[in-house]
């Protein structure tokens, strides 16, 4: 088991051994996230010149919320360390910094799969397809020591295919081994319902839209949540035990309180209590 429990570490973004990649590689547009547009392979005009944001406090009150939500999962430090070598975009040729713009998002979202394929090998219902979880999990992290040619080749999309019906295996054995009636809210569309005191326990809220929903006091106990958008969802006293495949930056796009219940899996934003 130990083979999975080494990677948690790396999945977590580490600004101060990557080369500010998140805020030149990825674009942006205004909106309610961001107070200006930035073109992808642009530098933000937030980030100085050791790669750290200028406005790193101030990020919501300046309108840059967005940022404060983001989180590689460790791809910023791997491609900047692991793929390139430690080589900083300003001072490598242009084409290679290019390729390093390219090859993060990709790694981004294999990071993302290792993630919860991590979490999904520490479930125990999930036991009997812990040797498939564990070929994938190796079979992901070695796509992320690809070179920079391999990495920019990658069908990416088709990995997350294969893995993605491993999760939903997990997901099915998990959920089924909590007992009761499971509910079935797939890519359902709850943009700003009114969930109150629902009872969403071992609910399949995968994919499903929950911006701006009103889930205060919402017993999520046991939800599958992986790829929930929960931006702006107010999860005030809302209990979400035990809910699995939920990311550190679906809870931090969400509004909760001191009596949130959260999973161990993230830690409670700061900007919950900072009235930000």
């Amino acid at each position: 088991m130990e083979d999975h429990i080494a990677t948690r570490s790396d999945l977590r973004g580490d600004c101060a051994r990557c080369f500010g990649l998140c805020c030149v590689a990825l674009p942006f547009a205004v909106s309610a996230d961001f107070a200006s547009d930035k073109a992808a392979g642009t530098p933000c005009p937030n980030l100085q010149g050791d790669h750290r944001c200028g406005i790193h406090a101030k990020l919501r009150p300046k309108g840059f919320a967005g940022c404060t939500v983001y989180d590689c999962f460790g791809a910023g430090q791997h491609v900047s360390q692991v793929t390139f070598a430690g080589q900083d975009w300003r001072t490598a040729p242009r084409e290679q910094a290019r390729r390093m713009f390219e090859v993060f998002p990709v790694v981004r979202q294999l990071h993302e799969l290792l993630r919860h394929l991590t979490e999904a090998l520490t479930l125990p219902a999930a036991g009997p397809i812990h040797p498939d979880l564990r070929r994938a999990l190796a079979r992901t992290k070695n796509l992320t020591h690809g070179t920079p040619e391999e990495l920019g080749a990658l069908d990416v999309g088709a990995h997350r295919q294969e893995v993605g019906e491993l999760l939903s295996r997990t997901s099915e054995l998990v959920r089924a081994g909590v007992g009761g009636k499971k509910k079935e809210r797939r890519g359902a569309d709850l943009m700003g319902a009114r969930l109150k005191g629902a009872d969403l326990s071992r609910a399949n809220l995968r994919g499903a839209c929950l911006i701006a929903a009103d889930l205060t006091g919402a017993d999520l106990r046991g939800a599958d949540l992986i790829g929930a958008d929960l931006r702006d969802a107010d999860l005030t006293d809302a209990d979400l035990t035990g809910a699995f495949f939920l990311t550190q930056p679906q809870v931090n796009a969400a509004r909760g309180s001191a009596g949130t219940r959260l999973p161990e899996s993230v830690v409670r934003p700061v900007h919950w209590t900072a009235g930000l």
